[in-house]
Order: structure tokens, then sequence, then C-alpha cells
């Protein structure tokens, strides 16, 4: 008994002499945890007659009930205190200039890639995404390129395993969505690639691609021709021409290189065309026959063709940058251009 009240008596004093919530926490850890005092002084109930235990209980929880109460009021009292400080120091002066709200925007890259999206769907085109991390057979097989393809070393793949790669062209997708087999196909295929490339002012390890793709009958040339010019016009200005170079990609035949007037001198030859009046955009031609029938399409009965171009070769010619570095460096200065 003498013990119960010297805890009781000393925990009270500590209650009324604590300054911060920090102190009243020990207190209430110290007298009533687990290991606390008066739990401890609970484990004396064995050696008590059974007349003694009921009442010593009750004076032991009387005083826990007590002390719990104090622990309560005085964290109560310290909280207010603590506020009303905070609130005398933290004085806000209304007359003072509001701070400016920085508010982000869309990067180069995407400001580039709503644009190439807003003209393809209107042009009744659907875009589709695929995984990066692919399989060999959709990276490379049904697009024409069996194993011991050179193509396969020009293009520096990152293998994962000899049958998983990080896919070096969204042209993958382009095999999936055929393999599906519902005609006819309109879209195009948005996504990161990758190819293990040293970093310098053109050339990236991971960069974006665009891909399109048309399937359907009686599809010729001249419906990639016609299309490929509406889009040059529709990116870089209605006066934009276009010129197709013969060119070879192992999944369309024949295939083609475009290039577009330069929109800065108008073909005329400046720093920006580097004097030739033209600059390369993309690569195209008309799906492999081989190509449709691995994905299960008939190439007597459908007919098809193909483009891609990279992303950031579109921003660097709207935005006029010298650098494929900045777009991924997160200069604010820069960015802030945009």
């Amino acid at each position: 008994m003498a013990a119960l009240d010297e805890i009781r008596s000393a925990a009270l004093k500590r209650i009324a002499e604590a300054g911060k919530l920090d102190a009243l926490n020990d207190i209430r850890v110290n007298v009533l945890g687990k290991k606390g005092e008066l739990t401890q002084l609970m484990k004396n109930l064995k050696d008590m007659t059974p007349e003694e235990r009921p009442k010593f209980g009750q004076l032991v929880n009387s005083a826990r009930e007590e002390i719990e109460q104090k622990l309560a009021e005085a964290r109560d009292m310290i909280a207010k205190r603590e506020r009303e400080l905070a609130l005398a120091q933290e004085v806000i002066d209304v007359t003072l200039p509001a701070k400016k709200a920085n508010i982000g925007h869309p990067h180069p890259n995407s400001l580039a890639l709503q644009e190439v999206e807003r003209v393809f769907v209107g042009m009744g085109y659907e875009v589709v995404e695929g995984p990066e991390v692919e399989y060999d057979m959709y990276n490379f097989e049904k697009l024409n390129i069996p194993a011991n393809h050179p193509a396969k070393d020009e293009q520096d793949t990152f293998y994962i395993n000899k049958d998983i790669l990080l896919r070096t062209q969204t042209s993958s997708v382009q095999a999936r969505v055929m393999e599906k087999g519902k005609l006819p196909i309109r879209i195009i295929a948005p996504g990161r690639v990758f190819r293990s490339d040293e970093v310098d002012a053109t050339h990236s390890p991971s960069f974006n691609q665009i891909e399109g793709l048309v399937v359907d009958k009686n599809i010729t040339f001249a419906d990639l021709k016609g299309t490929l010019a509406e889009i040059a016009k529709q990116l870089f200005g209605e006066e934009t021409k276009v010129k197709f170079r013969p060119h070879h990609f192992p999944f369309t035949e024949p295939s083609a290189e475009v290039d577009v007037s330069c929109f800065k001198c108008g073909g005329k030859g400046c720093r920006f065309c580097k004097g030739s009046g033209w600059i390369e955009i993309l690569g195209c031609g008309m799906v492999h026959p081989h190509v449709l029938e691995m994905c299960g399409i008939d190439p007597e009965e459908y007919t098809g063709f193909a483009f891609g171009l990279g992303l950031e070769r579109i921003s660097l010619l709207k935005y006029e940058i010298d650098d494929m570095r900045l777009l991924y460096e997160n200069d604010i200065r820069f960015l802030k251009q945009f």
C-alpha cells in the first residue's frame, strides 16, 4: 500500500511538472505501460490473501484512473499552449504580395505526340499500345527478320534472354494487331523503344517511335503517298512537299525513306536543312506479303502500308532544337520555353 501511494504521488508530481507532450508520454509508459510501475505492483496480488486482493486491485485501478485523467488534462493544456504559441509566432502579413504558383505544362515530346495523335485520329486511325518488354518473335521474326538476319546486328538490341528483349521498334505492336485478324486495320502505335546507342546530339539508348499501319483490300502505294503528304502538311504547314527515296526494310516491299521540304527556308537551303532544302523525316513501305502471311492475313486478298517516325525527331524539327539530349536533361530553363 505504501508503494502504491508512493507511485501515485510521484506520477502526479511529474505530470504537474511536465512541460511537453513527449514528457507526458514517457510518464504514461513508465507508470501505466506493460512494464510500468503499476503493472509490476499488480504482481504482488499472488502473495496476498483472498480477502486483501479485491481491495488492493480496486485501489490500483483507482490510482490508474486518476493518473490517466491527470495525463489527459495535462496533454490538453500543453497542446493548447503550444497551439497558441505557434499562432502568435506565425502571424501572416496580409499586405505582402501573394506567392506565385508555378504551374507545370506538357513536355515538348508530349506536345508533339498530342499533335501527331490529333492528326491521325482525325484521319480515322486508332491509337494502340504494346509491351516494352517484348518477345523476339514479335520484334523480329513476324516482321520478316529471322534468326541470324543482319538487321538484328544493325539495331544493337538489349536482350534479357534469347527469347525476350527490350523492343527496338514499335512495329512489334503492328504484328500483334495483325495477328488478331480484325480487319480492316488503321492504327498508329506510339511508344518507347530501346537500342544500344551512344548518347549524343542525335542518338539515345531510349527514345520514342510512332508506327503507322493500314491493312485493307486494294491498298496501294498511292494511298501511302497521299497519307504521308497530308500528314506532312498538317504537321509542318500547307506548303510542305514530300519526296520519296527508294530504300530497304525487311518488313516492307517496296520501301522508301521520306523527306519533307524545309519549312524554315521553303526548300531554298539553309542551316536547318544543311543547304539541301529537304529534311529526312521517316521510313515507310508496303507491308511485305510474307509479314501478312505470318500474321494470318491472306496477302492475295489484303494489302497494306506501314511507316515509322521518331517522336524526338518531330520535336527537334517543330521546335528547332539542335540537341536531343536537351529533351531528357530536365533543365527548367529549357523546358520553360515550351
